[in-house]
């Protein structure tokens, strides 16, 4: 490879997997990723914990030569027979679309009285919103969504690889992982400004079920500044509109929404469905001018850099995002603090409530502590 050809030279996520998990999000049963066995096998292996069947048709050096069109339409007769699926998705791999495999052929060898969407999908794309695209327009082909859905995505995608490309991993071409700030030092910083009375913005701009623990921020913030009296001076904003996005999606809006509820956490603010985190960055900005410009400091989680800075210029920003090499973009855009949850993703599959995270379970601790040790000196 030429110098200039090189871009982006830090791993990325792959068109594959994203593809994987809009099948999931579309609801199907089974999905079949067409190739090697160890293809895609970490993200293959959560989403079985988010309750579909992913399996494999196990293409070895025979099948990398001569296909397995014959492999795929029995494996689809079989996924058939022990799973009774009502939808299943096909996923192409880097190897079998290399060799100019045809997903529809084997699909009508099986027959089955079940749609099947299928993803001629390989690694290759610059974006991995790529994957997310073909699925879609399968999906659409196959009749499981509307074309003005799969236009409502197409804007959302672009606008998604547009937010990487500006301040994300796509930014630049390499990006050191970092864990962020520690998280123990962030949350006395936190409490203290709800103790001296400082005016609090959280904003939760998840993607997807990622909403499911960075709710919990929300969440603890809110309860400490209950504990302290303070809860008045929090506002909070989500994106929990349970009325857009893929069936998964808007159940996953509706379930956090009914967890703060039942938490008694009042959103102030709905900011739209949790597939429209890119494009969530303007209301929250009109927002902040039309009512809390003279607020002290902003809790942004989910994907932060998606919000511009241009009405945050007066606040502290902190932010808490799940990936390690978004920490030097935000630091860059003038987040004060940055904190990673590692491990959110495996944490977050097959989950239909709101999941204890590090930063929310650090401030209860760092609270409780600080709140006992008050009370010792009176």
């Amino acid at each position: 490879m030429a110098e200039n050809d090189i871009s982006i030279i830090h791993p990325r996520p792959s068109s594959i997997v994203a593809a994987l998990y809009t099948l999931r999000d579309l609801n199907v049963d089974v999905a079949i990723l067409h190739g090697p066995p160890g293809c895609s096998f970490k993200h293959a292996r959560l989403l079985e914990e988010d309750g579909i069947h992913v399996v494999t048709t196990a293409l070895d050096e025979n099948g990398f030569v001569f296909g397995g069109r014959d492999e795929l339409s029995s494996l689809l007769t079989k996924v058939n027979e022990m799973f009774n699926p009502k939808l299943i998705g096909v996923v192409g791999t880097c190897a079998s679309m290399i060799i100019g495999e045809e997903l529809r052929e084997p699909v009508q060898d099986a027959n089955l009285d079940v749609p099947v969407i299928e993803v001629e999908v390989h690694a290759g794309y610059p974006n991995n919103t790529k994957g997310v695209l073909i699925a879609l327009e399968s999906a659409c082909d196959a009749g499981i969504i509307d074309p003005e859905e799969l236009g409502r995505q197409k804007i959302l995608l672009e606008e998604a690889t547009n937010v990487e490309k500006r301040h994300g991993a796509a930014s630049r071409e390499y990006l050191t992982p970092s864990r962020g700030d520690l998280k123990y030092k962030v949350a006395e910083k936190v409490i203290d400004y709800l103790k001296e009375g400082k005016r609090c913005l959280t904003i939760m701009n998840a993607k997807k079920e990622t909403g499911y623990m960075f709710a919990d921020i929300t969440v603890a913030i809110n309860e400490v500044a209950s504990q302290l009296g303070m809860e008045d001076n929090v506002i909070n904003m989500a994106n929990v509109d349970d009325t857009l996005g893929l069936p998964r999606v808007r159940h996953h809006a509706k379930s956090i929404m009914d967890d703060f509820t039942e938490k008694g956490i009042t959103i102030h603010e709905n900011i739209g469905g949790m597939d429209e985190y890119p494009i969530t960055g303007e209301k929250v900005s009109g927002l902040i001018t039309e009512k809390y410009s003279d607020f002290d400091f902003a809790v942004i989680t989910g994907v932060p850099h998606a919000i511009p800075m241009d009405n945050l210029q007066e606040m502290e920003v902190i932010s808490v995002t799940n990936g390690p090499r978004q920490v030097i973009p935000l630091k860059e855009m003038g987040h004060e603090n940055v904190i990673v949850e590692i491990d959110l993703h495996p944490k977050t599959l097959g989950v239909n409530n709101i999941v204890e995270s590090e930063f929310g379970a650090t401030i209860r601790e760092v609270a409780k502590d600080m709140l006992e040790r008050n009370s010792e000196a009176v």
